[in-house]
């Protein structure tokens, strides 16, 4: 049973998730406002967070910026506007999904077993079954700190973003379409979520060229994205 934190300020969307996620054996502290979320999760962090965006007080998006300078915890933002700035605002801060409203309960409850269910296989399986440290180039994976540096310099990731650039380098210097990333990576496929890949892969580029590394994430045109050592890299 997964400990979820969500807070929405319309209260009958409200009712209706905490509702159906509870009954979908999840318990959930639900909350008018983000600033009352941050508070509870200051007490007591959780297993994961939901967070509309347009609420009274601080927004969504202002509360996932505080929590990410202190947190992981995976992140579902709601938004009631399907619009590119939405979603690429809640990206660029480190969200792990997103979905607009009105939307489907089982369509949430199913990104949502899909999240947990990747941070579950991180800690209990991924780290414990590959025993080992693997590099490409001067990118590092260290599997007992659960990280990547370059030149010892610790990379400071998300979640998503780990899990993005370790199957990357698992498949170093191949092509993974985007069909494929979208499913081993987020567990969706569905035409909107692109944009998720394409913003991921924007911070990846961001933190790994500011880290001096010598591989970066190739665009493959019309098909996907590879990660490769830059020219002249040896």
């Amino acid at each position: 049973m997964a400990l979820i934190y969500y807070a929405d300020d319309e209260k009958e969307v409200r009712d209706i998730v905490t509702v159906f996620l509870r009954s979908d054996g999840n318990d959930v502290e639900a909350f008018p406002t983000g600033d009352l979320l941050l508070a509870a999760f200051l007490r007591a962090p959780c297993d994961l967070v939901l967070l509309d965006i347009m609420m009274p007080g601080t927004d969504g998006i202002g509360i996932m910026t505080r929590l990410r300078e202190i947190s992981k915890v995976p992140v579902i933002l709601l938004t009631a506007k399907d619009t590119d700035s939405d979603c690429y605002t809640g990206i660029t801060l480190g969200s792990d999904d997103y979905i607009t409203k009105p939307f489907k309960p089982m369509l949430l409850s199913a990104k949502i077993h899909a999240l947990l269910r990747r941070v579950q296989l991180e800690n209990d399986g991924i780290t414990r079954s590959n025993e080992n440290d693997f590099s490409c180039g001067n990118l590092r994976y260290t599997w007992r700190q659960h990280a990547c540096t370059v030149n010892s310099t610790v990379l400071t990731l998300t979640p998503t973003e780990l899990r993005y650039i370790t199957f990357l380098m698992g498949h170093f210097d191949e092509a993974v379409s985007r069909d494929t990333l979208l499913d081993k990576i987020w567990g969706m496929r569905c035409e909107v979520e692109t944009r998720v890949v394409d913003e991921t892969n924007r911070r990846l580029r961001k933190k790994l060229t500011a880290a001096g590394a010598n591989v970066y994430v190739q665009t493959v045109w019309g098909y996907g994205f590879k990660l490769t050592k830059k020219a002249g890299a040896v």
